[in-house]
């Protein structure tokens, strides 16, 4: 017998004889040598289990064909008028399997379709910069794309301005700088490389450090930025806009 033999199997009945019933009832053969009453060898002529008064119920329990100490309900151990099965949706706090002690399991709601990341994209970040936070950008630069732009900010203060232009003067530059009261410091744009390509893909991570962001394109370190804005704790916000589609931003921290 597998698992889905014993689901099925089926209740016991209180009819009378007409029903179909143990070996050695009216039209049906008894067990070898007993007479023809429907009880094990030896016992008295009720449909028990041995020794036990006259009620089809297991061993010592009420005259209720229920599975043991449950209250009239043939379900399983332990559960309240429901015949699911321990701890699953719509029994979040059920106990388990008899003997076990209660356990929590959580329900786990289908994820809803993510949302389209629409550009311009922000992000608040509700507990600020810190060591060790690490930003990764997942995206596809548009085919005839000219620049883009990704801000992160402290109220109308830019902690980081990082600025790919893809044709300056005939060249491509990653512009790199801060604003703080409204006044720009100084640029930042010598680079060995620069990585975005026109109409491909890209994965951009940014690591806040103590001391500066480092910026990865490709799964290759690109540059690196001094903090100009040091309350790390204030700085909240990031935005990213220009000519860029978005597949992800995804935040997290560092082991």
């Amino acid at each position: 017998m597998d698992l889905s033999d014993a689901l099925d199997f089926p209740q016991q009945s209180n009819q009378q004889a007409a029903d179909p019933a143990w070996p050695g009832q009216p039209a049906n053969p008894a067990w070898p040598g007993q007479p023809a009453n429907p009880t094990w060898p030896g016992q008295p002529a009720n449909p028990t289990w041995p020794g036990q008064p006259a009620n089809p119920t297991w061993p010592g329990q009420p005259a209720n064909p229920t599975w043991p100490g449950q209250p009239n309900q043939p379900t399983w151990p332990g559960q309240p008028n429901q015949p699911t099965w321990p701890g699953q949706p719509g029994q979040p706090t059920a106990p388990g399997w008899p003997g076990a002690a209660p356990q929590t399991i959580p329900y786990v709601a289908p994820n809803p379709a993510l949302p389209a990341l629409v550009v311009p994209f922000e992000l608040p970040l509700q507990s600020g910069l810190y060591n060790k936070m690490l930003t990764t950008i997942t995206g596809e630069v548009k085919p005839n794309a000219k620049m883009f732009t990704i801000n992160i900010t402290r109220g109308n203060d830019i902690a980081l301005h990082l600025n790919p232009r893809f044709n300056e003067d005939g060249k491509p530059v990653i512009v790199r700088n801060s604003m703080v009261r409204n006044q720009w410091g100084g640029e930042e744009r010598e680079l060995n490389a620069f990585p975005f390509v026109p109409g491909k893909p890209f994965e951009m991570k940014i690591l806040c450090t103590d001391t500066d962001f480092k910026v990865a394109v490709n799964k290759s370190h690109l540059l690196e930025f001094r903090h100009r804005v040091r309350e790390l704790n204030q700085i909240r916000g990031l935005n990213i806009s220009g000519d860029v589609t978005l597949s992800s931003v995804n935040v997290e921290t560092l082991q």
